[in-house]
């Protein structure tokens, strides 16, 4: 298991491909993802990577924050995650991901906080069907009905699907497929949609239900080994092509 990323979602389009298909995606764009700290199984009982992404202003982060990030020698960051990973696909403290580190095709899972609905009713946010439209029913014709028996259990059962607030949770959509990926600008898009509002963070990771495809950097796609690779490809200066 190696790390996922954070990205911020940009919004939606589409993309025309070769064979005149239109797939609609989202945009996520992958901001200075960055190593903050490790977790190992001799100082923390478990092996992960804390990521960094954005830039926050000294100023607005706070003294114990500062130091965390002076520590790594990493700028203030917005965000920060963790991504549970193998020892051996351990990221070293510092090191900048790249949006190569997912390839075109594969799949992810891409978790975020929905957009908020506010207070909604059953209908709304558990798709019931409604009342009868006449017969008996008035006013009543999108209530929920009955949420209880008689006297006996005496109560609601907890998790009873009724109105109330809807959104602003934790979601996590599965096996969404990475159409395409510009590690220039550090783009990913997924095909479909993702949750969250336009500026919001979202977690990608490799899809825990699908087969990784072979060729998948590893632990990751780091921004300064893909650059020093794409220099030795380049012909040196004054060469012929």
């Amino acid at each position: 298991m190696r790390s996922g990323v954070i990205a911020k979602k940009l919004g939606m389009t589409r993309l025309f491909m070769e064979d005149g298909r239109q797939i609609p995606v989202t945009v996520l764009q992958m901001d200075s993802v960055q190593v903050v700290a490790q977790r190992t199984n001799e100082t923390d009982g478990y092996t992960a990577v804390q990521l960094g992404a954005g830039s926050a202003k000294a100023k607005n982060t706070t003294a114990p924050q500062r130091g965390h990030f002076a520590k790594a020698s990493v700028a203030p960051k917005r965000k920060l995650v963790e991504f549970r990973v193998d020892e051996d696909k351990l990221i070293e403290v510092g090191a900048e991901i790249s949006a190569d580190h997912f390839l075109a095709g594969q799949h992810v899972d891409v978790a975020g906080t929905s957009i908020g609905k506010g207070f909604a009713g059953a209908m709304k946010r558990h798709n019931f069907g409604g009342l009868r439209a006449s017969h008996g029913v008035s006013i009543s014709h999108r209530s929920h009905g009955s949420t209880g028996q008689c006297q006996d259990p005496g109560r609601v059962f907890k998790g009873k699907k009724m109105a109330g607030h809807m959104g602003a949770a934790r979601v996590t959509i599965q096996n969404l497929e990475v159409v395409k990926t510009d590690a220039d600008r550090g783009l990913i898009m997924v095909k479909g949609a993702v949750p969250g509002s336009k500026g919001g963070w979202v977690t990608i990771r490799d899809a825990v239900k699908k087969k990784a495809p072979e060729g998948l950097p590893m632990p990751a796609a780091i921004k300064a080994a893909v650059e020093a690779a794409a220099a030795e490809a380049a012909p040196a200066e004054g060469e012929a092509e």
